[in-house]
């Protein structure tokens, strides 16, 4: 019995230490997350299942490009993952034709599946001046994405940004790490 009691110790303190663990690791390293839409496509595809890196941001600060995965702010436990394309203290625009500026110069990028129609530009038809914790985020199917032209989004706090989508795990013919510069 004595020896019983010992084997059910052991195993529940090795137990204990295996949850602790796997909680500092999705709270501080990395987590799992599934895409939910077409916002992202053509990068990110609909059940896409990714690894999002909680813990590079904690060494350097978000850059242009990177795919950022941040809480929705209208409900709980839903979050949106999208693409860094102004930076603090940068002023974006999106003119008529769908060309994006930054700082009044255009931005040469290839991530946007389409040009942004005129009904797409939202708030970014004027200049949006971001603050020295902001970002601006686009989907990459620029017409059918939810992002910071629209007001329910608007500009990213960078204390809201949960990671960076680091690698995509599912499916299994898609498996690798992000491109996102």
């Amino acid at each position: 019995m004595k020896k019983f009691m010992k084997e059910v110790l052991s195993t529940g303190l090795y137990l204990l230490i295996v949850l602790c663990l796997t909680y500092l690791v999705i709270a501080f390293v990395g987590q799992r997350t599934e895409v939910n839409g077409a916002s992202m496509e053509p990068t990110l595809n609909h059940m896409d299942n990714l690894i999002v890196d909680k813990i590079t941001y904690r060494f350097r600060d978000p850059e242009r490009f990177d795919i950022i995965v941040f809480p929705y702010q209208y409900k709980e436990k839903t979050y949106f993952i999208k693409r860094i394309i102004g930076l603090p203290g940068e002023t974006v625009q999106i003119d008529e034709e769908g060309r994006i500026y930054i700082n009044g110069e255009v931005l040469y990028e290839t991530y946007g599946s389409e040009v942004i129609r005129p009904e797409n530009i939202g708030l970014a038809r004027e200049p949006i001046t971001l603050g020295e914790d902001e970002y601006f985020v686009l989907g990459d199917n620029r017409n059918n994405s939810t992002d910071s032209r629209m007001e329910q989004v608007g500009n990213i706090k960078r204390d809201e940004i949960i990671g960076r989508a680091w690698i995509r795990i599912w499916p299994l013919d898609s498996i690798g790490i992000l491109k996102h510069q």
